[in-house]
């Protein structure tokens, strides 16, 4: 099989992924106008990152992949909340609205940071080939609708319920989750980002601070921030809503497993594989989540 045809297959496979979800979570969610908007949320994702690709795969460009993410995390958001609006049996929870600002202050904070880091760059390194092949291109765009759509399944389901809830004892825990899990990825980001503005720097891997306990507390932190958010969803779930909390799950497989942590780790053993310093660093800092006895060395 060519890679043409395998590009083609991933994406239909998205595709596929995305409507079983649809399927199953429609039965139990609020319609607008006869249809789930768990369906319309999915439409909207998978269109919005198809229209940007077509000029991003005319220009050779990259520069708008990260920002349309963020663009299409609150569109989406912002959609569900008002089409609820619109229905007269149906009225905005404390949740929905907690929740509504949870993703659009997280959503614009790292798209806006990830879409100037790609411009005071140049480009994006994970980009140099994929851009130049249609079909590869496009199935990144599609991996990506996947990923906001099941990474917002959680988020979708508790405001298309139409279960009414309460401020409780999970929007409290959640809120405390999801800030602290939200510090974590911007402190993490703004350290970085010192390290490399200093020239001293220039060809380093940066070992200190929050990179001093984990090699991607970056990640460590969007993990947690969504775990908070499926925390306070958890009430105003049911049935085979349920199914829905395969969200926080998807971000921890993804950013473990398939993106983000694997193709990081590839390319800091291209570069500094052969580094004395470096093999040391890996052996003793986790690739995540940092043991106890860390955490306590690293507060003292």
């Amino acid at each position: 099989m060519n890679k043409f045809a395998k590009h083609l297959m991933a994406t239909f496979f998205c595709i596929a992924i995305a409507l079983s979800f649809t399927y199953i979570l429609s039965q139990e969610i609020i319609e607008y106008k006869n249809y789930s908007m768990i369906l319309i949320a999915c439409l909207v994702i998978f269109f919005i990152q198809w229209i940007v690709f077509i000029p991003s795969y005319f220009f050779h460009t990259e520069k708008f992949f990260d920002i349309t993410g963020g663009i299409t995390y609150i569109l989406t958001v912002v959609l569900i909340v008002y089409l609820k609006l619109l229905q007269e049996n149906f009225d905005i929870q404390y949740k929905d609205i907690v929740i509504l600002f949870m993703v659009i202050i997280w959503a614009m904070r790292l798209s806006l940071f990830l879409f100037f880091r790609v411009l005071h760059v140049g480009h994006d390194s994970r980009f140099t080939e994929i851009k130049k092949s249609f079909s590869n291109f496009l199935m990144v765009w599609t991996i990506q609708a996947l990923w906001i759509y099941i990474t917002l399944l959680t988020t979708l389901t508790c405001i298309a319920s139409g279960n009414v809830s309460q401020i409780d004892i999970f929007m409290i825990i959640g809120s405390i989750v999801w800030v602290f899990g939200f510090f974590i990825e911007i402190i993490s980001d703004q350290q970085k980002n010192n390290f490399k503005a200093m020239k001293i720097n220039t060809g380093q891997f940066i070992s200190s601070g929050l990179w001093s306990v984990s090699r991607h507390p970056n990640y460590v932190g969007e993990i947690i921030l969504w775990v908070g958010i499926t925390i306070i969803a958890l009430p105003a779930l049911s049935g085979l809503q349920y199914i829905s909390l395969v969200s926080p799950i998807f971000v921890y497989i993804l950013l473990s497993r398939v993106s983000g942590v694997n193709l990081l780790e590839v390319q800091a053993e291209e570069r500094w594989g052969m580094d004395i310093k470096y093999q040391e660093y890996k052996k003793q800092t986790p690739v995540l989540f940092p043991s106890i006895i860390q955490l306590i060395k690293f507060f003292k």
